[in-house]
């Protein structure tokens, strides 16, 4: 004599949940990715066809108008000066450390020799080597 159970148990998974899960996981990270800016200071680099890797440094930038951001703050060439000296501190002195000039090549090259400068004063200063680097665009061919 066989039983019979009234209640059968469905044994079935819906992937609809999972889907819109998906979903909402990926409009998530495209609208955080859009709104993350690695450089909000609008630089049109100039091109080069150098191939030349900085080493970890502080950032400083020049726009078209010549004002001057260090770290995307912008500053004054006082400030920089202070800024970059307590930076360049934090390396040693045998450490190769470039401070990497992101100058627009609509910029003065007074304001880029102005940076130049900056780091010179500060090598003689604290008796390092510090090196500035332009960085540039890839070369359009």
């Amino acid at each position: 004599m066989a039983i019979k159970t009234r209640n059968k148990r469905e044994v079935s998974f819906s992937m609809a949940s999972m889907s819109d899960l998906v979903f909402l996981l990926l409009i998530f990270f495209i609208l955080i990715s859009t709104m993350v800016s690695p450089n909000a200071i609008d630089v049109s680099l100039p091109s080069s066809q150098s191939r030349t890797v900085s080493p970890k440094g502080p950032v400083v930038a020049v726009d078209k108008f010549n004002n001057y951001y260090f770290s995307s703050n912008p500053v004054d060439l006082n400030t920089l000066q202070t800024l970059l000296g307590s930076e360049l501190l934090k390396y040693s002195p045998d450490e190769p450390t470039g401070i990497e000039l992101q100058a627009d090549k609509e910029a003065s090259v007074q304001a880029i020799v102005n940076v130049y400068n900056l780091v010179s004063i500060l090598n003689t200063a604290n008796n390092t080597k510090h090196k500035v680097i332009l960085k540039t665009a890839p070369s359009q061919k």
